[in-house]
């Protein structure tokens, strides 16, 4: 536990027990929500190919999970956490200029 409070800039026991709450129900949040979007867009396991309807609810999921971690987080009071997290994240898969400061 010393390493992973060292590792993320945290002090306590807490913040640990409540980022792994946040993980936990953030992806289970994320499939859920993503399920009546499947729905809207037509796709369903009866009717598509599970080569077809797996990575694309995945694709799905993925941007949901994105944008609810922040949100999750923050009622669990570690919206800081998830700030930097997220940043350093989409950073390191290309979309970092999504946080680059505009130059006047």
């Amino acid at each position: 536990m010393e390493k992973l409070k060292e590792r993320w800039g945290i002090t306590s026991n807490w913040s640990i027990v409540a980022i792994f709450v946040v993980f936990s129900i953030n992806g289970s949040f994320a499939t859920w929500v993503a399920k009546p979007i499947t729905v809207f867009l037509g796709l369903s396991q009866e009717t598509t190919n599970p080569w077809v309807f797996w990575p694309l609810r995945i694709l799905l999921i993925f941007p949901i999970y994105q944008l609810t971690l922040p949100i999750v987080g923050w009622f669990f009071g570690q919206f800081k956490f998830f700030w930097e997290f997220e940043k350093k994240f989409l950073s390191r898969i290309g979309l970092g200029f999504l946080f680059k400061k505009q130059e006047e």
